[in-house]
């Protein structure tokens, strides 16, 4: 028998904000160690039991919506274990999560895991864009059954084909991560909440119970939907024998991206971040002039974020925080920031920017925060906790992308 949440996921999160339009403008980004009465930080305990929970309400009142939480009963079961994966180099495992009875969403998780080891293995937890059959052309890889996007191929009438398989694989490396002594966590977005402006039918729709007026497409936070998959995945990785629990990583590429950034903020049994080219709402200043803005991402994803984020439209300088805020919260643990040149749209200098800002709320907590005073050349990895680097090309993650993933992570993990 399955319990249902202790709370609605758009319920306002705990205390009681001012309206955006009383807020007071700040051009800067605003300083993560001030606290909204004015206050300042001004000691370790202070930072985890004031301001870390303010930030993190502040982000869901304004921005995000409430994460939801887990269900009470969580279920998983194997679909299929097959310990010849990859010529024999890997296991791969296919596992079901269940948050709860009849039209409760389902996750599929694909785990790949290397054989050649001898300790539980470092996982990269990834959220895909069409599914986890365009990772790899095995057949044994169930087809998604849930609503897809008619930009991934093999799609037909937003649904996956045979024709579907392995149509990502060429980006997503995995004989390489397995070799390099990582293992690979996926599951597509669209099961925890399908990215639909018009209609709400994943998680939010369950909750809702069927009454349209509880489940508002335009003010559901598809984000922080994607990111409870991800914190539901997690809830399975950290009972896997195969897996390191204290080293998972959560990863994605642009709203995926946003999404692993949001994910390890508000979960610490995520240890590292790799939020690639996350932009507006994930990586980028809100309060840029350079680049995707408020308004042009909440006019075009308007079920990304809730309501309020909408009235930041035309005046973002009045947001109580910024995206260095969201780093700021994923402090102490390592995060890499990853860009491109031809990507402009995700505005790469502001991404460091924010890195800049996050940096002295690491420090204060007793580590090394971002190592560059300013943005380093082409193919230079910084490989501090707060690390950077950005490459040619467009908007896009690539198998070298993953090389530079993998390259941070062993510097973060295999010193």
């Amino acid at each position: 028998m399955f319990a249902l949440f202790t709370a609605h996921p758009v319920a306002a999160a705990s205390g009681s904000f001012p309206e955006p339009a009383a807020l007071s403008p700040q051009t800067g980004l605003p300083d993560p160690m001030l606290m909204l009465d004015g206050r300042r930080v001004a000691s370790r305990d202070q930072w985890l039991k004031e301001r870390r929970p303010e930030l993190k309400a502040l982000f869901q009142h304004y921005m995000y919506g409430a994460i939801p939480p887990k269900p009470a009963n969580l279920q998983w079961r194997t679909l299929g274990e097959y310990h010849d994966f990859l010529e024999g180099k890997a296991t791969l495992r296919l596992v079901r999560l269940d948050a709860g009875p009849t039209n409760a969403p389902h996750i599929d998780l694909m785990l790949v895991v290397p054989n050649a080891r001898t300790n539980p293995a470092p996982v990269f937890l990834a959220m895909d864009f069409c599914g986890n059959h365009a990772l790899t052309d095995d057949p044994r890889v169930p087809l998604t059954s849930s609503w897809l996007g008619s930009s991934c191929k093999g799609c037909t009438n937003n649904t996956a084909t045979d024709a579907a398989r392995g149509s990502q694989a060429r980006d997503w490396p995995l004989a390489e991560i397995v070799r390099r002594g990582y293992a690979l966590a996926a599951f597509y977005s669209g099961d925890a909440d399908p990215d639909r402006k018009e209609v709400s039918e994943g998680v939010y729709a369950w909750l809702a119970g069927g009454d349209p007026k509880k489940n508002d497409p335009a003010n559901r936070g598809s984000i922080a939907a994607w990111a409870w998959g991800f914190h539901r995945c997690v809830d399975y990785l950290v009972t896997d024998r195969d897996v390191d629990a204290r080293r998972i990583a959560a990863l994605g590429h642009s709203r995926n991206g946003k999404t692993a950034l949001l994910a390890a903020a508000f979960d610490e049994r995520i240890a590292m971040a790799f939020p690639h080219q996350a932009g507006c709402g994930g990586t980028a200043p809100s309060r840029s002039k350079v680049g995707e803005s408020v308004k042009a991402i909440n006019d075009r994803f308007p079920h990304w974020f809730n309501a309020q984020f909408k009235q930041f439209n035309d005046a973002p300088e009045r947001l109580p925080f910024d995206q260095n805020g969201l780093v700021a919260l994923c402090a102490p643990r390592p995060v890499l920031f990853s860009a491109a040149t031809g990507d402009q749209w995700s505005n790469p200098a502001g991404q460091f920017q924010v890195l800049q800002a996050a940096d002295p709320v690491y420090r204060f907590l007793g580590t090394d925060g971002l190592a560059a005073k300013e943005l380093p050349p082409l193919n230079q990895l910084i490989s501090s906790r707060l690390g950077y680097y950005v490459r040619e090309g467009k908007h896009s993650m690539t198998a070298d992308d993953w090389t530079v993933f993998m390259n941070f992570a062993d510097s973060q993990w295999r010193k």
